[in-house]
């Protein structure tokens, strides 16, 4: 199939006013908020944001907080259940009646709910209403669920396509998984992908002490660490010198996880300290390995790649985009026999290859995922949108086209 990119040299006219919408203030999801929400201001935009109130801890009130007297439009914090609730209802209420006070010209909704509470009053509003975008992030589409639950996932993700401006999708997968279990829809359709800053495009050195492998992200099932822990023990078997691990973060599964190293006899091999910025982590391993069984487009392998970390992944979601012509160093997921393999030759391995195959890849992800690459293409997906109402009285259509 082919497929057309937005036009990011378009010259920006009016600002715009901005309201972005999200559930849970954490994670890749509110890093992703947070940075285009600090790019679109540097260009001139108001911006505003609506979150959950029940979740982020104060790490997100710290984050709000900071981003506040730039925030023209202010942020609003409510509940919002994970999950399907009637109080979604009320939610939704809420922020329809917030966007039409501040009289806002796009409501972009992010991740399964955001998107939801974004587009919902699409269905009710009359007169001029706001471009209606979304961005998934994965959300419901990497969601592993009952085939009845999945299958009503994604009828309200096909309803909620009708009253949807602009798709843009922060992965060629997700774009792909979407076309597969939602079909063609006649919104403007644009891949835009995860980017990290210049700051984050400089070398860590690991500790003098570091462990032999790092894992830094949340600690749940999806992200396959159970894998990586019997990974250790199988590698650790084989070895004289027994390997050392440390899982940086926080998760619902931290206590089976510490269960599990227990029952292998590794506990005192494996360290949790906790969760902690990615670069600060990034010192505390040599290799960073990414065991995970879903992902959209992660930033932690930006973030790891922009480090020239050495780095062990599952060819999973988006993660091969990153890898991009670098894609066969990838390994499939669950399979622990493959991933003790890797991570043996990775403690075999000349240290002047792995810095090698570190500095290309960072090299490949400094030319495409940068944070400024992606605000210029949501804003001109914004515009696209809005030109295409100015243009038609009525929907245009138009064909769901993504690259083989």
């Amino acid at each position: 199939m082919s497929f057309i990119m937005s036009d990011t040299s378009r010259h920006e006219t009016r600002p715009l006013r901005i309201l972005h919408v999200l559930r849970a203030p954490l994670g890749g999801l509110f890093r992703h908020v947070i940075d285009l929400t600090k790019e679109q201001i540097a260009r001139g935009h108001d911006v505003g944001l609506v979150a959950d109130e029940l979740t982020g801890g104060d790490r997100a009130r710290d984050t709000l907080e900071a981003l506040l007297p730039q925030l023209k439009l202010g942020v609003m914090r409510l509940p919002i259940r994970r999950s399907p609730h009637p109080s979604d209802l009320v939610a939704q209420y809420k922020v329809h009646a917030h966007a039409h006070r501040l009289g806002v010209d796009v409501v972009h909704g992010h991740g399964s709910k955001g998107g939801v509470l974004a587009r919902l009053p699409g269905f009710i509003q009359h007169g001029i209403s706001p471009l209606r975008c979304y961005t998934p992030h994965g959300g419901s589409f990497n969601y592993v669920a009952n085939p009845l639950i999945q299958a009503a996932y994604m009828g309200v993700e096909k309803l909620l396509a009708a009253r949807t401006d602009v798709f843009l999708f922060e992965s060629v997968f997700i774009a792909q998984r979407f076309h597969q279990k939602v079909g063609g829809v006649e919104a403007i359709i644009r891949i835009v992908q995860n980017g990290i800053g210049l700051s984050e495009l400089v070398p860590v050195a690991p500790h003098a002490d570091a462990a032999d492998f790092l894992y830094v992200g949340e600690l749940r099932s999806a992200k396959g660490i159970d894998t990586l822990i019997e990974a250790t023990a199988t590698l650790s078997r084989r070895r004289t010198k027994p390997c050392k691990l440390i899982l940086v973060g926080a998760g619902p599964d931290q206590a089976e996880l510490m269960r599990q190293a227990a029952s292998l006899g590794i506990a005192d091999q494996v360290s949790f300290p906790g969760a902690m910025p990615a670069r600060e982590a990034f010192a505390l391993g040599r290799t960073l390995v990414v065991p995970s069984r879903a992902e959209s487009l992660p930033y932690i392998v930006l973030e790891a790649a922009g480090a020239q970390m050495p780095m062990i992944a599952t060819d999973v979601g988006g993660i091969g985009e990153v890898f991009g012509p670098f894609r066969d160093q990838l390994i499939p997921c669950d399979d622990v026999d493959i991933l003790a393999a890797r991570m043996g030759h990775m403690l075999e391995i000349e240290p002047a290859r792995t810095r090698q195959q570190a500095e290309d890849l960072a090299a490949f992800v400094a030319t495409r995922f940068t944070i400024a690459k992606m605000a210029d293409a949501v804003i001109a997906g914004y515009r696209d949108g809005l030109a295409r109402r100015a243009a038609a009285a009525g929907p245009v259509s138009r064909s769901f086209a993504i690259p083989n």
